[in-house]
C-alpha cells in the first residue's frame, strides 16, 4: 500500500523493517485489509459511518499481534475498537483473528499513531485509548523515542472525552518508572490505583513477549488513568 506524506514533523518512535511475516498473515492482509480498515487521511474520522453504528469507541495504539485487541472486541462487543498499527505481520495477524472470530466491531488504520492522532481523530473523541508494550528504546540515548513523553501524554488528553480512560503496559521497569512520573504530572489525568501502578485486568491476556518478561524477571506493569 502506497504511504501518505508525512504531514506531522515528529520524533518516529518506531523503524520501519521488513519483518518476517507468515503466508497466512500475509494472505490475510491482502483479501482483508480493505475490507476492515481506514485508510489515512488528514480529515476527522466519522465514527458512525467507519463502524456502521454508534457506541463508546476504543482506540489501541500498536497492537502487536492483536492478541488483547480480538480479547477486548469479543468481550465487549457493544464498543467499536480502532487499532493503528505500522508492521503488516501485525495487521495480518489481527485480520485473521476478526476473520477467525467473526468480530465485526474491529477497524484498523497502517500509519502513524501521531498523525493519526492529529489530522484523524477529533477532539474529545475517544472513551479509551490502550498503550501495551510500546517499544521501550533501552538505550538511554534512544529514549527521546520512546512514546510516551509530555507532549504525547498531553494530545492524548484531547482526543479522550471527559470520564474516559488511559490504559498503558509496559515490561521494561525503567520505562514504567518514566510512564508513571509523566502520567501522574498530567493534570488533565487521575491514576486510579492511588499513585502507583494498577493490577493487570483479567481480560488482557499475557502476550508471548510478555510471558517471556516475566521469565527473564521483568513483571508488566498496567497504568490506569481517568480524562478529568
Amino acid at each position: 500500500m502506497a504511504m501518505q506524506p508525512e504531514l506531522h514533523k515528529h520524533i518516529k518512535s518506531f523503524v520501519r523493517r521488513t519483518g518476517h511475516i507468515t503466508s497466512g498473515q500475509k494472505s490475510a492482509r491482502e483479501k482483508l485489509l480493505a475490507q476492515w480498515s481506514a485508510p489515512f487521511r488528514p480529515e476527522p474520522l466519522d465514527f458512525q459511518a467507519l463502524f456502521g453504528r454508534t457506541g463508546p469507541v476504543l482506540l489501541e495504539i500498536g497492537f502487536g499481534m492483536g492478541e488483547a485487541t480480538a480479547a477486548l472486541a469479543a468481550s465487549r462487543p457493544d464498543w467499536n475498537l480502532l487499532g493503528i498499527e505500522v508492521y503488516p505481520a501485525g495487521i495480518g495477524a489481527l485480520l485473521g483473528k476478526i476473520e477467525q472470530q467473526s468480530l465485526e466491531n474491529i477497524r484498523l488504520i497502517e500509519y502513524d499513531a501521531v498523525d493519526v492522532l492529529h489530522h484523524m481523530i477529533a477532539d474529545s473523541s475517544l472513551d479509551a485509548v490502550h498503550i501495551f508494550f510500546p517499544d521501550p528504546w533501552p538505550k538511554k540515548r534512544h529514549h527521546k523515542r520512546r512514546l510516551i513523553q509530555p507532549h504525547f501524554v498531553q494530545l492524548l488528553c484531547t482526543k479522550i472525552k471527559s470520564g474516559g480512560y488511559l490504559h498503558l503496559a509496559t515490561d521494561w521497569p525503567d520505562y514504567a518508572v518514566q510512564m508513571l512520573s509523566v502520567l501522574n504530572a498530567e493534570p488533565r489525568l487521575s491514576n486510579l490505583a492511588g499513585q502507583g501502578f494498577a493490577e493487570r485486568p483479567s481480560w488482557r491476556p499475557l502476550t508471548k513477549f510478555e510471558q517471556r518478561g516475566i521469565r527473564l524477571g521483568f513483571p508488566p506493569a498496567d497504568l490506569v488513568y481517568a480524562k478529568r
